[in-house]
């Protein structure tokens, strides 16, 4: 074995350690949130945990503990699916002619891709706090409204058979492909590929993302159940076909709401 692949397989093995450790921290984070809530449901507790969450009528402490949460979560449902197109950005990185400094062209990648999950998790934030404001949405973040559950099962119902999502998913799911028609040298290039893998895996997800206000946005099992729907549309050879299936799920589920409603 090269000393150059015994150098590639090590930086693998230290990338893959790293998302590893990311995505268990960020679990790990949504697990303390959600057992401090449940102990805010409780008689006691509340004062314990309330630096964790926004609480009664928000302002800006609020605001940016609800956009930590939104980011957290972003990352720990985002990170498992984006792998296959890190470790591809990775391999191409190093093996194209004169590339240097991969290390740092792999967090210039990461980092424009967290971008976008950053501004979605600050949408998401401002969206939360407007539904909190209008007595949609519970300090326990669930949805008291069945128009409003109905209306984001139909909205991401339809968006699941949209050409735009069509277009998103294909770019996500094929990271060698991606990288061919994106590639930029050097760590800017790299930034912007972040970015626009970003653009494309938001606009892949969003529709699933916002169905967290339906679930709970702290239910965990919810999180669970979406962070594999995506998992399994981007990564697996048949993702497409498990995509249109949750599309018709979410609209029977959203006629449901409605019928009962």
């Amino acid at each position: 074995m090269s000393v150059a692949t015994s150098l590639a397989r090590g930086e693998r093995i230290v990338i893959a350690a790293c998302l590893l450790a990311l995505t268990l921290l960020s679990w790990l984070y949504l697990v303390i949130l959600a057992a401090a809530m449940d102990a805010m449901r409780g008689s006691g507790g509340r004062a314990a945990f309330m630096w964790l969450m926004p609480m009664g009528r928000w302002g800006a402490a609020e605001f940016a503990l609800c956009f930590a949460m939104w980011l957290v979560m972003m990352i720990a449902m985002m990170v498992p699916s984006a792998a296959p197109m890190l470790f591809a950005f990775h391999s191409l990185s190093r093996s194209r002619v004169g590339a240097q400094r991969p290390g740092r062209a792999f967090v210039a990648f990461l980092f424009g891709y967290f971008i976008v999950w950053s501004a979605f998790s600050l949408v998401a934030t401002a969206a939360q706090w407007w539904l909190h404001e209008a007595a949609i949405v519970t300090d326990m973040m669930t949805s008291t409204s069945a128009t409003l559950n109905a209306v984001l099962l139909l909205g991401a119902g339809i968006y699941q058979f949209a050409p735009m999502k069509h277009v998103c998913l294909s770019r996500c799911r094929t990271p060698m492909g991606f990288l061919l028609t994106e590639w930029r040298d050097g760590a800017r290039g790299a930034l912007i590929m972040g970015l626009r893998h970003g653009v494309f895996c938001v606009g892949c997800c969003w529709g699933l993302m916002a169905l967290l206000f339906v679930g709970g946005v702290m239910n965990l099992l919810w999180i669970g159940v979406l962070t594999a729907a995506v998992l399994m549309e981007k990564v697996l050879p048949f993702g497409a076909m498990p995509a249109k299936a949750a599309g018709v799920g979410m609209l029977a589920g959203g006629l449901w709401i409605l019928w009962g409603a």
